[in-house]
């Protein structure tokens, strides 16, 4: 019901319901857009008894109803004009005690009711919406979300059969857009609007959402994110850059990434202009973290270098970059934010595209960007923005809508994410192992299977080698219990003959003795 709503096109147009019953107790709430200076809002009759909401002027609304004490009415006005086109909230109450109206966010004005009055509002006519019975000027514009004592008024299927009033209300997005966050777009609907996150890099009804999304980049392949279409550029082609693109300069940007990879040099980001000026993100050939901003065309780059450690070791790497004119900020893994001052420039001019991986076109760069470029990246890139644009997301989600390009093979990937930064350590080498010479496109998919084959084998290598030790040792324990059972029954039976040949021996003796004793006597 937030959006059930209805257009009103002339001050004669209203849509009538049946009477509201709020003798002791009214609540009415409603949100309403206009440009007009004034008009009814809702009002219903009775023989004296009357109820009525309304736009009294550019800045004031009232609330005004008798209960047989006469006319009261409630008025709140405000700072700015209620009549910019913008959606606006009312809230109007009624009770024995006081009444009560409330517009947006302003204070809320109340008039307490008299002690011995007549309490009960007694209303016979039909409720009218957006027009008055009356005679009085009618509203121009649109009312949304219309309920009393908390029930909702079905606006839209009433406007269906209505003469002057339209289902809907067009411009939502005029008052809502700013919800749709990190470079979403409003897209109006028939009741409501929605952010189409296709261009950002977050995810969810209000693009606040956010999304790792990796992938992984077989040598050679380049993913290009075209800033302005390549055939306007054919259209206004010139030495300098048309005055079209004078909205795509820039004086700041946001630049997040993540990175895994063994190989150097490797190229990671870079924005080319149609002024010649440009930024890539290299790592050099011992590892190092470059950072070449060339915002002035007749000047060489400036560089800053970023060598705490090799952030070609396979593990993930986590990059911030912000720059605010000549003031350039960047953080690596969480560590302390490093701070930079460009002497080339502070406006990056008409920028033309985002590259990822290897750069196709002939550029004109300095000779460290180009030596990076000469392999381009082999790894895993990760959860890449460009102030609100993200070209991973573009290019495997969006690729038919997007002006995006890919050449080569690069396949969606959860290396990215904390799950894939603690892969097993065969699952880095298929990923992230150094190569020596030129490698074909087709060997990391070779070399994948292989590694899996290796990695099953060895594993039921070690299962078998498992269970044949342990069939070993139960058959070393149960031949030991064997030969203990039989000792120890042939004890038993030594013992027995030991105690007989000593019981004979003990009664020999004792007859010895007798017949010793028989020969003294």
């Amino acid at each position: 019901t937030f959006w059930n709503s209805a257009s009103f096109n002339t001050e004669t147009s209203y849509l009538h319901f049946p009477t509201f019953h709020g003798e002791l107790s009214a609540d009415v709430s409603f949100f309403f857009k206009t440009t007009a200076s004034s008009g009814v809002f809702l009002e219903n009759l009775g023989i004296q008894d009357f109820i009525r909401i309304e736009l009294y002027s550019p800045s004031e609304v009232s609330f005004s109803f008798d209960v047989g004490n006469g006319p009261t009415e409630v008025i709140v006005r405000s700072l700015t004009s209620l009549n910019d086109n913008q959606w606006h909230y009312v809230k109007a109450e009624r009770n024995v005690k006081e009444a009560s109206l409330q517009i947006d966010q302003l204070p809320q004005r109340s008039h307490s009711a008299p002690p011995d009055g007549h309490i009960r509002l007694q209303l016979n006519s039909q409720l009218f919406v957006g027009g008055t019975a009356s005679r009085q000027k009618g509203f121009l514009g649109c009312i949304r979300s219309l309920q009393l004592n908390g029930m909702a008024l079905d606006l839209e299927e009433r406007a269906k059969i209505t003469p002057g009033v339209e289902p809907g209300c067009p411009g939502h997005c005029s008052s809502y857009g700013n919800l749709c966050h990190n470079g979403g777009k409003c897209r109006e609907k028939y009741s409501g609007f929605s952010c189409d996150c296709t261009f950002s890099a977050y995810s969810g009804p209000f693009c606040k959402k956010g999304k790792h999304i990796s992938a992984y980049f077989e040598t050679g392949t380049s993913v290009t994110y075209n800033f302005q279409e390549y055939y306007t550029l054919a259209k206004n082609y010139s030495s300098h850059a048309s005055p079209f693109y004078a909205d795509m300069t820039l004086n700041r940007e946001a630049i997040t990434l993540a990175f895994r990879t063994t190989r150097t040099p490797s190229l990671l980001l870079y924005v080319s202009s149609f002024y010649k000026e440009y930024l890539s993100v290299i790592l050099t050939r011992n590892g190092t973290l470059q950072i070449r901003y060339k915002l002035d065309s007749h000047q060489d780059p400036d560089i800053f270098s970023i060598s705490f450690k090799n952030m070609a070791d396979g593990q993930l790497q986590h990059v911030k970059i912000n720059r605010e004119e000549e003031m350039l900020f960047a953080e690596v893994n969480q560590n302390e934010r490093m701070k930079f001052i460009l002497s080339s420039g502070t406006e990056f001019n008409a920028i033309k595209s985002l590259t990822l991986g290897k750069i196709l076109d002939n550029s004109e760069v300095d000779e460290e960007t180009v030596k990076a470029n000469s392999q381009g990246f082999t790894g895993c890139l990760s959860s890449v923005q460009f102030n609100h644009i993200a070209p991973l997301k573009a290019a495997l989600h969006h690729s038919s809508s997007a002006p995006v390009i890919v050449k080569g093979r690069f396949t969606e990937s959860n290396c990215g994410t904390l799950a894939g930064a603690d892969s097993t350590s065969s699952e880095t080498t298929h990923l992230f192992a150094d190569h020596s010479g030129p490698i074909d496109e087709g060997k990391p998919l070779a070399n994948a299977i292989r590694s899996h084959s290796a990695i099953i084998g060895g594993v039921i290598a070690v299962v078998i080698f498992i269970l044949l030790c342990i069939t070993a040792i139960a058959i070393h324990i149960y031949k030991k219990k064997s030969i203990y059972s039989k000792n120890e029954a042939k004890g038993s039976e030594n013992e027995d003959s030991a105690e007989s040949a000593l019981k004979s021996e003990l009664s020999l003796q004792n007859t010895a003795n007798e017949n010793q004793k028989e020969y003294y006597f």
